[in-house]
């Protein structure tokens, strides 16, 4: 049901609790991760220093290739879902539509059931 393979492949189908899992570990993760490092920063600069903006700056920059190191993980589980639902992982580009994207993401993929049975993706997750 879960493996690290959610979170490198492509490939496969998962079913709604292993993305709502997936989803919640890899936020869990980045958010203490964005905490630890945005505390650390804001700890460290000090406000009467004229160049703090510019070091506040640079202290964002570590939260940035955190944000771009997961993005390949949330891809692949996204792309597993909309292919649980017998649709290319393309349709993951949907959420780049305002508002209606979002709400169409999350139906599709949070609360609609996958397709019974095997599809163009692969055998149906919950029959295995």
């Amino acid at each position: 049901m879960f493996n690290i393979q959610n979170f490198i492949s492509f490939k496969g189908r998962i079913p709604r609790m292993t993305f709502w899992l997936s989803i919640l570990i890899l936020m869990i993760i980045q958010w203490v991760l964005f905490a630890l490092l945005g505390g650390m920063a804001l700890f460290t600069m000090d406000p009467t220093d004229p160049a703090a903006a510019e070091k506040m700056a640079a202290a964002m920059t570590p939260l940035w290739i955190i944000s771009l190191v997961f993005l390949w993980p949330s891809l692949a589980i996204y792309a597993k879902r909309w292919h649980d639902r017998n649709k290319s992982g393309w349709w993951s580009l949907i959420m780049f539509v305002p508002i209606i994207g979002a709400i169409w993401l999350l139906v599709e993929c949070g609360f609609l059931r996958g397709t019974e049975g095997p599809n163009n993706y692969g055998p149906d997750p919950i029959a295995e």
